[in-house]
């Protein structure tokens, strides 16, 4: 999908570098998301896709480069502020609270619109009434959409894995980000699960506007969704382009598709 060459990047990362210590676990990157775009980020385990990500999304600061959100300067902004911003995550290792019902987790996502003061929470009349309101009916949408009617009222401890990636998936929607970061969303998913969160990912895109910027292992999840693939070896960008580009480049082949495993792509 090309966007018009005017259009503003949902996200544009400037040269962004991160050292900890003397290594440079992510050494100059740049990578654009534009409005409707799939967009992946791969390469082998300790490439810094997650560095990178935790540098997009504010859990860290970037030791050099700039990160632009709707051509925004995000410098400055607090880690709790990127939610507020725009950016909506899912996380490879499941961040839920277990104990918690669906509904209840869906909830903590749109935690970041609400804006009342505790008196006003404690009388619970006027604003935090219609915000409560307004939050039940974005979760209710959310858990239509991603198809989980029967799961709602269940304690998430008590959910398969798979059902429990779409909630943490639910969680990152509810924060209505206009971009979504998937750190391994299939990772662990049996077929029939993957085709699921595929098919979400495309709706996602398609039904609720949010341009999406995946991490992801599976190179047949990858190639079937991506509009452009960029890919990190040793924290540096080696190839940037199309899933067919990037599947046919000898530096993708030699530092992680491999030749065996790139021709079955």
């Amino acid at each position: 999908m090309n966007a018009p060459s005017n259009v503003t990047p949902v996200l544009d990362v400037r040269a962004i570098s991160k050292r900890f210590g003397g290594v440079k676990a992510v050494n100059n990157v740049s990578l654009t998301v534009m409005p409707g775009e799939i967009v992946s980020l791969i390469g082998p385990n300790g490439a810094g896709k997650t560095t990178t990500f935790n540098l997009i999304s504010g859990v860290l600061p970037p030791s050099e480069g700039q990160i632009f959100l709707h051509g925004k300067d995000t410098a400055g902004l607090k880690s709790s502020e990127f939610a507020r911003a725009g950016i909506g995550r899912t996380f490879q290792n499941l961040a839920l609270f277990r104990q918690g019902t669906v509904v209840e987790n869906l909830l903590v996502g749109r935690h970041i619109h609400f804006d009342y003061t505790l008196l006003e929470s404690l009388a619970f009349w006027g604003r935090p009434r219609r915000e409560e309101i307004t939050a039940r009916e974005k979760v209710e949408r959310i858990i239509e959409f991603l198809e989980i009617e029967e799961l709602r009222d269940k304690p998430v401890s008590q959910l398969a894995y798979g059902q429990q990636k779409r909630v943490e998936l639910g969680r990152a929607l509810a924060c209505e980000p206009s971009l979504l970061l998937l750190d391994e969303i299939v990772a662990g998913m049996n077929r029939e699960e993957k085709e699921d969160i595929a098919r979400f990912t495309l709706d996602i895109r398609d039904e609720f506007g949010i341009a999406v910027l995946m991490i992801e292992h599976d190179m047949q999840v990858v190639m079937d969704l991506s509009d452009r693939v960029y890919v990190l070896d040793f924290g540096q960008l080696i190839a940037h382009g199309s899933p067919a580009q990037v599947a046919a480049d000898p530096k993708v082949l030699a530092a992680y598709l491999g030749e065996e495993e790139a021709s079955h792509v």
